[in-house]
Formats: structure tokens, C-alpha cells, sequence
């Protein structure tokens, strides 16, 4: 007989309750405020509140040792108006069910502010996916992506990479599912290897992003944009990235970081052979060089032009946005700057571009990947820059015209702007009851 393995409370822990800076907690009330100041119709905003569908699945999966465990599987989807779902899948131990809200709602604001025609979604499964070989994590993710074949498609919902998937886990769910459909269904998932119909310019685009939003910013705050003094927190895809392409514009950038540690020079880093190193060690332990070493808590803290905030969540809080001492904050990550701080922080004169506009770049590009497949197209790199830079350019106006006409801080603004979108859509689409 198969042996059954009951869940094991390591790999799925309860979902705690919420802190008074959750994600969740946070993106509801830079919804409540937006909705209030926009004076949306109550009706309107209690259908807004809530997720439009909460789907959760068993997933079992048959281990390399011929014993089974049952892994959980979410997929919330938050709002349709704008179009079709679109969003991220994880594959990690610490899902819980509020961040997946949180997170498909920002899917829906983020699409809203880039004037992209999708609604926002996020799901996943409870796995750690560093224990499990890469054959069990095949097996878990079309088991989940099988489960979901009703409500997943390039026109009702499509996922997006996350923590915990690759290109290959997204080449897997595209798999599964043409496998049912019977013909390639390439277009259910973005984040795919460019020879099954990704898009060029995907590895870098929040970087590219963050680029474009950057030369706007120091245009509008009058911040110099040579010699532009920059600290970025993170090393990985977005703040590696990032940092390559601000160091070949002529910035300096002074400060950057991994989970050990940060390294400053206040004349600017040696960005390539950083960068080389990490590449080669994963990490920026025992390089030697030009610069001091400081905490990431110290980093946040140091006297620059420019911080650009690129790897966790609420890494400006309440208790040091008064110790920042940036003249301008752009979010490369989710959620790096509290809800608490971004107030502090617009009390004290210094601009935050908030993350559904600045690391926009990847919804950009999601949707860019989207629209070639349909089509069956494929894109040279430089049109998808130029797209891209058009795309993140507009979004900005849009929300720097709702920043002067309300007289609001940007992220409410931007906010705002995605609300009274969203809320639009809802309205004259209807309610088929």
C-alpha cells in the first residue's frame, strides 16, 4: 500500500495573523485613503474591498522515495475589470494567504497605473522548494497547474514568475496546460525561455524600468543628473541589474548590498568586477577593494542623492525614516518603504516613487510577452526598450498630473489614479447578477 505522509508543520505553517504593517494591511489603507478622497461610490468600493475569487487546492505529490505528501495550493484573483488575470506564482514554505491578497491586489493597481488591460491575481504552493529535488517540484507544479485548468488561460488568467519559479518551472505550467488543450498554449504564462516565446528584454526590465523613472525624477526634483550620487540596496536581478546600467550611464553608485552586508565608497564602486564576483561566488563575502563595509541598517541611513531600495519589504520603517538621509527614494522592491514611513518621509521633504510605478518594468515586459505570443511575433531588443521607456514615461505623467491636481504625496497619487481606473472599468462593465 502507498505510504501517505501527513503535512509536516515546517512546510506549512499556519498563516499568522496580521501585523499593523502587513502587506496586506498596507495596501488596504492606501485603498481606503484613495477611495475616500476620490469619493467612490460606497457600492462600487465594497466590491472592490475583496478579492472577485479565492481558490484553494490540495496538491499531492509522489516524493523521490516513493512516499506522498499533499503541499497546499492558492490562486487568489482580485479584480477583472481592466481585462483578463495576470500574475505572479511562488513556490515557497511561507505563503500565506494575506500576502497573496496583498499581492493581487497590487497586481491590479500596477496594471491600472501602466494603462495595461489586465487585472491582477497571485498564487502558489506551500513548498520549500530548496528541500524538494527539482523532479518533486516538477511533479507539484503541473499537479497544481492541473488543478487550476479552469481558471488559468491567456484569456481568463496568467501567471507570472515569482520567488521560488524560473524560467523552467514557467516552461512546465506552459507545458501542462497545452498538454490538455492540445495545441501550445505559450501565452498562459510570461517569464518562459525565449525559445518557447519569452520575450527579449525580460531579465533586466525592472532595471530598465527604474532607469527611466530615475532620469524623470531627477528632471523633476532637480537633483543633477551626472555624477548622481546612488545607494542600492540588493544585488540580485533587479539591484544587480540596476546597478550595471546606472554605473555605465555615469552615475556613481556609492552603496550596494546583499543579505551579508553592504559595501560604500562615497566616490562610487567598481561596479563591474563586483558584479563579476558575485556572479562567480553568489555572494559579497571576501571581496576585497575600494570601500568600506556597512549593515544594510546602515545603508539605508548614509547621506546620498538617491535611494533605491531593491530586495525586502520594509526597509524604511517607522523607526528610521527619520534617520534617512537621501534626497529622493525610488521602490525597486514590494513594499520597501512602510506605509508609516512614506508619511514620515513626505512630512520631511523627501519624494518617494512608490513600487507600482518605479518597478513597473515587469509587468511591462509580461505584457509585451503576452501580446507577441498571441500575435506570433517576436520582438527585437531595442523596440522592446523603446516600448518599454514609452509605457514607464506615460505612467509617470499620468501620475505626476493626479500628484498636482489633488496636491497629494505620489504614492497616493498613483494610488488614486489606479482606483479611479479600476473603479471606471466596474462601473460600465456592470454587475451581471
Amino acid at each position: 500500500m502507498t505510504e501517505v505522509v501527513e503535512k509536516e508543520p515546517e512546510y506549512l505553517p499556519a498563516t499568522p495573523e496580521l501585523d499593523e504593517e502587513s502587506p496586506f494591511a498596507t495596501m488596504m489603507s492606501l485603498y481606503d485613503e484613495a477611495a475616500a478622497r476620490l469619493g467612490v461610490d460606497p457600492s462600487n468600493y465594497a466590491i472592490l474591498r475583496k478579492p472577485d475569487r479565492e481558490i484553494t487546492v490540495a496538491v499531492p505529490v509522489p516524493l523521490d522515495d516513493g512516499t506522498w505528501t499533499v503541499f497546499d495550493g492558492y490562486r487568489v484573483q482580485h479584480n477583472r475589470g481592466l481585462g483578463p488575470f495576470l500574475g505572479p506564482m511562488r513556490l515557497s514554505e511561507s505563503i500565506r494567504v494575506d500576502d497573496l491578497r496583498a499581492l493581487a491586489a497590487w497586481m491590479t493597481w500596477k496594471c491600472a497605473v501602466l494603462n495595461l488591460p489586465f487585472g491582477g491575481a497571485a498564487g502558489g504552493i506551500r513548498i520549500d522548494a530548496k528541500r524538494r529535488s527539482r523532479s518533486e517540484l516538477e511533479r507539484a507544479v503541473r499537479r497544481y497547474t492541473a488543478d487550476l485548468l479552469d481558471v488559468i488561460g491567456p484569456d481568463r488568467d496568467v501567471l507570472t514568475p515569482d520567488i521560488g519559479t524560473d524560467e523552467q518551472v514557467m516552461a512546465w505550467v506552459m507545458d501542462t496546460v497545452s498538454s490538455h488543450e492540445r495545441h501550445t498554449e505559450n501565452a498562459v504564462v510570461m517569464g518562459k525561455p525565449t525559445i518557447l516565446g519569452g520575450t527579449l528584454g525580460n531579465s533586466d526590465s525592472v532595471a530598465q524600468g527604474l532607469r527611466v523613472i530615475l532620469q524623470l525624477a531627477l528632471d523633476r526634483y532637480g537633483i543633477p543628473d551626472t555624477n548622481t550620487k546612488v545607494l542600492i540596496q540588493g544585488c540580485g536581478v533587479v539591484g544587480g541589474h540596476l546597478a550595471r546600467i546606472l554605473h555605465a550611464d555615469g552615475h556613481h553608485v556609492c552603496g550596494i548590498s546583499d543579505v551579508h552586508g553592504a559595501l560604500f565608497n562615497p566616490k562610487g564602486l567598481e561596479i563591474p568586477s563586483i558584479l563579476a564576483y558575485r556572479a562567480k561566488h553568489r555572494t559579497l563575502e571576501g571581496l576585497e577593494g575600494k570601500f568600506e563595509r556597512i549593515t544594510n541598517a546602515e545603508l539605508v541611513k548614509t547621506p546620498c542623492d538617491v535611494l533605491i531600495p531593491c530586495a525586502i519589504a520594509n526597509a524604511v520603517h517607522s523607526r528610521n525614516a527619520r534617520d534617512v538621509q537621501a534626497k529622493l527614494i525610488l521602490e525597486g522592491a514590494h513594499g520597501p518603504v512602510s506605509a508609516r514611513a512614506d508619511r514620515i518621509l513626505d512630512d520631511r521633504g523627501v519624494p518617494v516613487v512608490p513600487d507600482i510605478l518605479a518597478n513597473a518594468g515587469a509587468v511591462v515586459a509580461n505584457y509585451f510577452e503576452w501580446v507577441q505570443n498571441r500575435q506570433g511575433l517576436t520582438w527585437i531588443y531595442p523596440v522592446v526598450q523603446k516600448r518599454l521607456s514609452r509605457f514607464m514615461t506615460e505612467a509617470w505623467h499620468s501620475v505626476s498630473d493626479f500628484q498636482l491636481r489633488y496636491g497629494v504625496r505620489m504614492r497616493m497619487a498613483a494610488n488614486m489614479l489606479a482606483v479611479e481606473r479600476v473603479a471606471r472599468a466596474d462601473q460600465m462593465r456592470g454587475i451581471y447578477a
